[in-house]
């Protein structure tokens, strides 16, 4: 039978009964054949839970026969009959200590050896050895080696893909095969368009481990081409996207939009990890997706247990970073309070941590949990563990601490003590803008006239620092800033640039809202000077005029 008329019929099979039936009824078949007959019983048979039928397949004669053939006419094999009877043989999880095996390995390496093989071949016998012997395996070098030598402008996208995952395991310093891969990024730019679902995850997972932060174009065309395809993306393959974006820093509006029709629809049937790697990629790119926070409340408050404490931490901390509350919110804290109550102690104590301080920054109180966190054991395991007591737990301590205080009056639990609290507060997320401030600063000093009136940047007894006070008597009177008697009334202006606001939003983030939650209940009058009210602002004047409506609503009424 005619090769063509052969691989168009088996392709049609959809059984390993048909395709054993099918070459039993030959008389004559190549080694090609064979092989392709091999792999067809691969694709039909194999998923991912492993052979379907193993006694049907292994113990049929056909199959025996054909196996028999390959272990003891190896030499006279074509490279592609031998590579792809070992790719085929390699996936049905054919022992890898037997003689089969070992006799179709030795004769590939040979003929590596005399450098008679393709590039396709070689990718072939490389896509065996990851499978058979994983990164150890001394032959991947050397078949890279090979490859080096190869015109990569021929390469096809399968080819070029298996490359990247070699070198994946082979490079072992910073630049070696650095060449190779400049080359193969170049090339890859020209193809992108070429690519499925499963090469683009490759091919952004190798860059990924092989540190290509140079290769922003390749990046960036990836990640673009990536969004048409998110529905058709396996939960790995989007796994391995969404790390690629957090690991190069790239975000794509589109790519969100892309998100937020994807997760809605498929919540409950989406893996646990990478519903967790969403929301950690919202988190880290301070994109509040309202679509994707609802949908992941519903699919955590449907079915918690599926959750690691690990991806449970993942998809509620994002909640409070960026200061949101689902619509289902009373059902999503209940359900976490459920799973704490049960899985308290299988949760890691830095992990538990951030998960609670991330629920008061959205006034959901743990106070259930909290003489736990603050007990002596407790805060010994922080220390016991990287990264200890740094400054960023401690901080969490405290505010956790100060919330209590200020929020939660009824609580009666044990307090944090004084040698774990911090002097002020580390705010990792909504530093202060300098160049806002010091615009803000030139109006005030414009209206109030004096330097003396206001103080920057003033550290608190209560761990927050001001942006900017102003102090006023009992009349309504602005006092000198450094006065401390007579002081009547506090205004704490909070100058908020856009890194304390979610991305493209005018959302705060939790830490700040908070802040500015505590201040009012310490006595301040809080003052928002958002970064999108005074941008249009041209001049001092028109900021004084600003600042004289925000601060002092009542006499700028009279002045008008």
């Amino acid at each position: 039978m005619d090769e063509q008329v052969f691989f168009k019929k088996l392709n049609s099979l959809c059984t390993s009964t048909e395709v054993f039936d099918f070459v039993s009824s030959l008389e004559v078949m190549s080694d090609t054949m064979a092989s392709g007959a091999l792999q067809r019983i691969s694709e039909v048979e194999v998923d991912d839970s492993g052979l379907k039928n193993p006694e049907g397949v292994l113990e049929n004669e056909v199959f025996r026969a054909l196996c028999f053939q390959f272990e003891f006419k190896s030499s006279k094999l074509s490279n592609s009959g031998l590579l792809n009877a070992l790719q085929a043989l390699t996936k049905l999880r054919i022992d890898p200590q037997s003689t089969l095996m070992a006799s179709l390995l030795s004769e590939g390496e040979e003929r590596l050896g005399k450098g008679q093989l393709t590039v396709k071949n070689l990718c072939a016998l490389g896509e065996s050895l990851l499978e058979l012997e994983g990164p150890s395996c001394a032959t991947l070098e050397q078949i890279v080696n090979h490859m080096q030598e190869k015109d990569i402008e021929k390469w096809s996208p399968r080819e070029m893909v298996m490359v990247y995952k070699m070198l994946q395991v082979t490079v072992r310093e910073g630049e070696q095969y650095q060449d190779l891969l400049n080359r193969m990024n170049s090339v890859t730019l020209t193809i992108v368009s070429q690519l499925s679902p499963k090469f683009i995850s490759v091919i952004l997972n190798s860059l990924v481990v092989l540190h290509q932060t140079r290769a922003v174009p390749l990046v960036t065309a990836l990640c673009k081409h990536s969004v048409k395809h998110i529905p058709y993306f396996t939960g790995d393959e989007l796994v391995n996207v969404l790390e690629a974006f957090l690991y190069f820093g790239h975000r794509e509006q589109i790519f969100t939009e892309a998100l937020e029709t994807h997760v809605p629809k498929s919540i409950f049937t989406m893996h646990p990890q990478t519903v967790s790697k969403v929301m950690q990629y919202c988190c880290r790119k301070m994109i509040l997706s309202k679509p994707i926070f609802d949908a992941v409340a519903k699919g955590f408050i449907s079915d918690a247990d599926r959750f690691t404490t690990d991806q449970i931490a993942e998809c509620i901390i994002p909640f409070g970073t960026l200061n949101y509350l689902p619509p289902s919110a009373s059902s999503l804290f209940r359900k976490l309070e459920t799973v704490l109550h049960t899985r308290f102690s299988h949760f890691k104590p830095h992990t538990l941590l951030n998960l609670l301080h991330s629920c008061v920054l959205i006034q959901h109180y743990p106070v259930n949990f909290l003489p736990k966190i603050f007990s002596p054991y407790f805060l010994q395991q922080l220390q016991a563990q990287p990264p200890g007591l740094d400054r960023i737990v401690t901080s969490q301590l405290t505010q956790l601490f100060l919330t209590v205080a200020l929020e939660c009056p009824f609580y009666e639990g044990p307090k944090l003590l004084r040698k774990y609290q911090v002097k002020a507060f580390l705010t990792p997320h909504s530093s202060l803008d300098v160049h806002l401030l010091k615009r803000v600063k030139t109006g005030l000093l414009y209206l109030l006239k004096k330097r003396i009136y206001f103080a920057s940047e003033v550290s608190t007894p209560y761990f927050y620092t001001v942006d900017i006070e102003i102090k006023l008597d009992e009349e309504g009177f602005v006092l000198p800033a450094a006065q401390c008697e007579e002081v009547h009334r506090r205004i704490a202006l909070c100058v908020d640039g856009q890194n304390r606001f979610c991305v493209n939003s005018h959302n705060l983030l939790g830490e700040e809202a908070i802040k500015q939650r505590h201040l009012q209940l310490l006595g301040y009058e809080v003052v928002q000077i958002p970064f999108f009210e005074i941008e249009s602002l041209q001049n001092c004047r028109k900021m004084a005029e600003y600042l004289h409506k925000k601060i002092f609503p009542h006499t700028y009424e009279l002045s008008c």
